[in-house]
């Protein structure tokens, strides 16, 4: 198990300096940073000043060290718009990307994962009807179309919930099925497709020639066994929700870091895009981690492969 962790956290540590490298590369493929914030009027003594200032002067490979060695320590400098350090920006925003992204979790498992055991135990029946359906919906539907919709319907022509802002419990239902529903639909198609397998498998024919129960069978077998494969996906799609609510929390309005990130691009904040990027690959990163060891301790046979 000790060899397992050692050699998923150096797989981890490779990503972590792979995405240094593209996040550094990418944002200066875009164009020189000095010609982007500063106005069209500036003065070459006033882009060379704004260049020194940022360290844009130096040859690549002493940029690259010396971003690596600040965001390996946390220091990513301060925002070119707000005036202030990156990182607290980015962690005041985060309990509301943490909070959105976890009612919409929460509610892709307690719609889908129930939805796909009674699908996959009664295939052909109307719920297994349902819950193909609603994976199809979940896989094809884009998020940023439903939450329109969403708006329209609910705070618009029914005013029944408000369409921005996070002021009550309220203000997170919206973006919350906006966006769950692209979980909702893998997890529905995942635990289905679980069930229906270990269904046929000779373990859970014999523990029924042995007389036991279907709840006991169920609980014992096929829910402990189809859980294996969900904690994998729960891990990314946690992970997806954290850094992919860009649209949603935009539309929204919903203060988190996704809206922040779209802030940050619209006014060319270089050094906060920057910030962004890597902290949320640090945590998808972590929770890929995170996931992987419990998988190992679930199931044994991955630690030993």
């Amino acid at each position: 198990m000790q060899r397992y962790i050692v050699s998923r956290i150096g797989q981890s540590i490779l990503v972590l300096l792979g995405v240094l490298v593209l996040v550094f590369f990418m944002l200066r493929i875009t164009g020189n940073p000095a010609a982007l914030l500063l106005p069209k009027e500036a003065s070459p003594e006033q882009v060379a000043a704004f260049k020194a200032k940022l360290g844009l002067d130096r040859p690549l490979p002493i940029q690259f060290l010396r971003f690596a060695q600040s965001a390996l320590t946390g220091d990513f400098g301060n925002s070119l718009r707000y005036r202030t350090d990156a990182l607290d920006l980015i962690l005041e925003r985060l309990p509301a990307t943490v909070e959105l992204a976890s009612a919409a979790l929460l509610l892709a498992i307690l719609i889908a994962v129930p939805l796909g055991l009674v699908g996959g135990s009664n295939p052909g029946s109307l719920w297994d009807s349902v819950a193909r359906t609603l994976g199809l919906l979940g896989q094809s539907i884009p998020n940023f179309w439903l939450a329109l919709l969403l708006i329209i319907l609910f705070a618009v022509k029914l005013n029944w919930l408000p369409s921005f802002g996070r002021d009550s419990w309220q203000s997170v239902v919206l973006p919350a099925v906006a966006l769950g529903l692209a979980p909702m639909g893998q997890l529905v198609r995942l635990t289905r497709a679980a069930v229906l397998e270990i269904r046929g498998t000779d373990y859970v024919r014999t523990a029924y020639s042995k007389g036991l129960p279907t709840r006991l069978v169920y609980v014992r077998h096929i829910l402990r066994n189809a859980a294996i494969p969900l904690i994998s996906v729960l891990g990314i799609q946690f992970g997806y929700l954290l850094g992919g609510s860009i649209y949603i929390e935009t539309i929204f309005s919903w203060p988190g870091i996704g809206n922040l990130v779209a802030e940050a691009v619209s006014v060319r904040d270089f050094t906060l895009v920057q910030a962004i990027a890597v902290f949320s690959s640090l945590v998808v990163i972590l929770l890929n981690l995170l996931t992987d060891i419990l998988y190992a301790l679930v199931d044994p046979r991955i630690r030993y492969g």
